[in-house]
């Protein structure tokens, strides 16, 4: 979904850009890492590619290592011998999920998923490897055109069902990759930056809300929506129960914050389904 979002927007920027899928450039092969690289020179990679079955990890946390922390950690050693900057994008479940206010870019990480930890693990190899010009980009709950997501299930779901259950006591940001899209543009046009960002949108809710909330841009009625508990539908993995992150260092560099998660929904809703 990122992709769908971020190559147009750099080309329309006038960048030059070369988007490899899977079939073409995978990540877990450095020979492929190092002819594509090494062939392209780029002067800055952006990594969207990654392991993000939650619940197929737990049970597959060998494919999931590969991808979220082998890969990274390829990616990096590969553009800092090109001299390459590396922006990588990772994601909340590396908290534990357990906290009272936001996580700030430095607060200390605690998976608690074989998810959160592979992508810890990539986290930790690109900024080891590229201490100047790595740039972790942390994501949450991501929903945009270029492929499934929890927004455009609800919308499925509220022409096919007299009501949903959702559950109503996970919190966090819902994200509209477009938004997280022009941040990398955003960071990409600056000076090499190193460390963490987070890229989620601003404010908080909970699945429940966030339902409620587009059947309310569709029309329907929001009571549709029905809230249950997370221990009525377990999952193999477990979900961070508020995993809502900081900005603080956006407002350090002097750059603009994410917009509030409402504001980014009803900015995207005419656009979602376009492609």
């Amino acid at each position: 979904m990122l992709a769908t979002d971020l190559v147009p927007l750099l080309r329309a920027a006038g960048h030059r850009v070369l988007a490899q899928g899977r079939q073409a450039l995978d990540i877990t092969d450095p020979a492929q890492i190092r002819r594509a690289l090494g062939r392209h020179r780029p002067q800055a990679v952006v990594n969207c590619a990654a392991h993000t079955a939650v619940d197929l990890a737990e049970n597959d946390p060998q494919n999931a290592m590969l991808i979220n922390a082998e890969g990274p950690r390829l990616l990096a050693e590969a553009c800092a011998d090109l001299g390459a900057r590396l922006v990588h994008l990772s994601t909340d479940y590396v908290f534990a999920g357990d906290t009272t206010v936001p996580y700030a870019e430095d607060a200390p990480p605690g998976p608690r998923t074989v998810y959160g930890r592979s992508k810890l693990l990539g986290e930790q190899a690109v900024l080891r490897t590229l201490p100047d010009t790595g740039c972790v980009v942390r994501c949450s709950w991501l929903y945009g055109n270029g492929g499934p997501n929890f927004v455009t299930t609800m919308r499925r779901l509220a022409a096919e069902r007299p009501y949903v259950e959702v559950v109503d006591d996970q919190y966090g940001q819902p994200t509209w990759t477009h938004d997280v899209a022009q941040s990398l543009a955003l960071l990409l046009s600056a000076p090499p930056l190193s460390g963490v960002l987070h890229a989620s949108n601003r404010g908080e809710t909970n699945w429940h809300g966030l339902a409620r909330e587009v059947f309310t841009l569709l029309g329907a009625d929001p009571a549709r929506v029905r809230p249950v508990s997370t221990a009525a539908v377990p999952r193999p993995a477990p979900r961070p129960m508020r995993s809502t992150l900081g900005h603080g260092r956006w407002a350090a560099l002097g750059l603009p914050a994410p917009r509030h998660w409402r504001t980014a929904l009803h900015a995207a809703w005419p656009l979602l389904g376009e492609r």
